[in-house]
């Protein structure tokens, strides 16, 4: 029983971001209902498959959105939900009758949760874009990469998932806090290229201060510092080291064996190239396990550099359960974790419908409602 159990959410399908945040949300306990279109329940394959993570975790009704009974479908949900997430570029729910002045008409108290890259206003918000265009324009893009060489995109870490999904679930959370006290709902614009540029807050405040420049590669945290940067090690495998404050970098060089008294202050930025090049030589002295055995739980801010099919069995990922077995399928377990209410994982993802009948009667629609709705096809 997660924090949010009693809350309900309507989640229109889309993907990245948006269905992150309902995945977010139903693991904290919210009951939360994803509407489906019905031409994919129709293609009979399991869309989404037990693969795609991040749909797991709520119950699907298929619905056809271009019949006038597909919509008062779905605005009936809306009429008993909390709040809704929707993730399609600015006007397509209003263009389908499910905008927010129509459903905040219905429900006054509705969070009505947007997703997009660009937001709801200004130039670009009607365009086309994914994940790298909208992380591109706030900084962060140009900011990750080695000294001399192009930006490198950092998955979809910074855009989708952490500027986009987690903004969202949390603008739902604080909306829904404040519509206990006064009764009103509102529209949370969550804008991927919002959140990335809040994201980079720290950046912008250390170059403002001076401390760090627009030059991949030669800054603190960004692997200018031969004290902070991934080092290849004897057996051809990676390890990472950020020892940033002295005594951890004090420790640092006296495990790997370098006399950090013979060395250049360790912030001197002129001494930090030929430093990176005698660490560097170092490290591939020893195997990525024997760096591990010597270093693994000291102070000296270390920790192996692991692939995706080694990390559920780290030690420390293990002992947390970090990693969990659903299905036969080995995934990520719910974050955060809450001491008297724990969340969990409701389940592997369903196949477009495969909860429509269900879901519809514990929202309030007759047995003969459903049987109609079925019959003029605008459920399935």
């Amino acid at each position: 029983m997660g924090p949010l159990t009693g809350i309900r959410i309507v989640e229109l399908a889309g993907i990245g971001p948006g269905p992150f945040a309902g995945m977010l949300l139903a693991e904290m306990g919210a009951d939360v209902v994803r509407v489906d279109r019905t031409a994919d329940a129709k293609l009979g394959i399991a869309q989404p498959t037990q693969y795609n993570f991040y749909t797991r975790s709520r119950r699907s009704v298929a619905v056809d959105l271009k019949q006038a009974a597909g919509v008062e479908t779905v605005l009936r949900l809306i009429d008993r939900a909390d709040a809704l997430i929707e993730g399609f570029r600015p006007g397509v729910t209003e263009r389908l009758g499910l905008g927010p002045d129509v459903c905040l008409a219905r429900n006054p108290k509705l969070v009505y949760g947007r997703m997009t890259g660009w937001g709801q206003t200004g130039p670009l918000s009607h365009a086309a874009g994914h994940d790298w265009n909208y992380i591109a324009i706030t900084g962060a893009l140009h900011s990750i990469g080695r000294r001399g060489e192009r930006p490198v995109p950092p998955l979809n870490l910074v855009g989708d998932f952490g500027g986009g999904s987690l903004y969202l679930a949390l603008g739902i959370v604080a909306a829904l806090l404040e519509a206990r006290g006064s009764g009103k709902g509102q529209v949370v614009d969550a804008a991927i290229t919002d959140g990335a540029a809040s994201l980079m807050t720290l950046f912008y405040g250390l170059r403002a201060a001076g401390t760090w420049t627009d030059v991949r590669g030669e800054n603190l945290i960004d692997t200018g510092a031969h004290f902070g940067e991934v080092y290849e090690t004897k057996d051809g495998k990676y390890v990472t080291v950020l020892a940033i404050e002295a005594k951890f970098y004090a420790e640092l060089c006296e495990r790997i064996g370098i006399d950090a008294q013979a060395l250049p202050k360790q912030n001197d930025r002129r001494h930090w190239p030929e430093l990176k090049q005698k660490f560097a030589e170092v490290f591939r002295t020893r195997t990525r396990d024997e760096w591990c055995a010597l270093l693994e739980g000291t102070d000296a801010c270390f920790a192996p550099v692991l692939s995706m099919e080694e990390a559920p069995h780290h030690p420390h990922n293990a002992a947390r359960n970090t990693f969990v077995d659903v299905g036969g399928v080995m995934q990520p377990a719910p974050a955060p974790r809450f001491s008297r209410t724990p969340g969990a994982i409701q389940g592997p993802p369903e196949a477009p419908g495969a909860n429509t009948d269900a879901v519809l009667g514990e929202w309030g629609f007759a047995g003969d409602e459903i049987t109609r709705l079925k019959q003029t096809g605008a459920i399935i």
